[in-house]
């Protein structure tokens, strides 16, 4: 009978949907469910692992230290001062020594010049440098320093009249030069050479606080005022066993001061002198 049919086709349409109701509720339990449940809920992550903050050991700056003389290890004294000669140091060098000194530098144009000169005839000098112009050229001190030779404090701005200026000036003049010569090569100073000759009892002060040796020189052949190569070769030609000389690499047109050593040193050697830096 139709009503009959009506009431089987009804129950089981309200059948079919309980239980498509019931698949939905457990779909969506399931679903609520994690995968992993004992990894937690799928979109958590795990919190990374801070890594330690490494700090680099910082390289050590060497401590300044005295380039000694190249005849002794110790300590050079003077028996005179200012020292003219080398006999005035103690202990002294070996007879026939002969020293080349040079000052004003250092030089862009003219100081690598005078270092491949003296390379070329394997020689050491000693250079007496300006604070300022160190300061100006780093790496061409430490070019100096590098090459074994001496190197020297000749005050911080070269005044040439510092025998007469007040002693706050003279010390600030020897302290800043001493300082920046030791920063940028390593170095520490031990000789120094006052502009133009020129000592006081103040400058001498300083100098010995320092720990320094006045140098003054027996042999001057003012190559700073370009006298002419002949004159420069043959003032320096005159030097004997145990002259301090004087030459420039700065403050100037060198030329004439290059072209002279070159003449110079192989004589000198060829005489059986032997050049020594302090």
């Amino acid at each position: 009978m139709e009503v009959e049919d009506s009431g089987g086709t009804s129950r089981r349409k309200a059948l079919w949907l309980m239980g498509a109701a019931a698949g939905l509720a457990a779909l969506g339990a399931d679903t609520a469910r994690p995968s992993h449940p004992t990894r937690g809920p799928a979109w958590a992550t795990a919190t990374p692992r801070a890594r330690p903050v490494i700090h680099p050991t910082p390289t050590p700056t060497p401590t300044p230290t005295p380039r000694p003389a190249a005849w002794t290890p110790a300590k050079l004294t003077a028996l005179e001062k200012p020292v003219r000669k080398l006999s005035e140091l103690s202990p002294p060098p070996p007879p026939k020594s002969i020293a080349l000194t040079i000052d004003d530098g250092p030089s862009p144009m003219w100081t690598p010049r005078m270092l491949d000169l003296l390379a070329e005839h394997e020689i050491r000098a000693t250079f007496f440098v300006i604070g300022m112009q160190v300061k100006e050229f780093p790496k061409l001190t430490r070019r100096i320093t590098d090459a074994g030779h001496q190197i020297c404090n000749h005050t911080e701005t070269h005044p040439i009249f510092i025998a007469g200026l007040p002693e706050k000036r003279v010390r600030k003049e020897i302290v800043e030069a001493f300082d920046r010569i030791a920063d940028v090569t390593g170095v520490v100073p031990q000789f120094f050479r006052s502009p133009g000759g020129a000592w006081s009892k103040t400058i001498l002060e300083q100098v010995a606080e320092h720990g320094m040796l006045p140098i003054h020189w027996a042999v001057d052949p003012q190559d700073w005022s370009r006298p002419g190569v002949g004159h420069i070769r043959r003032t320096l030609l005159d030097g004997k066993a145990g002259n301090i000389m004087l030459c420039h690499d700065g403050g100037g047109d060198r030329s004439q001061t290059i072209k002279a050593l070159r003449t110079v040193i192989p004589k000198m050697k060829k005489r059986g002198l032997s050049f020594v830096a302090l």
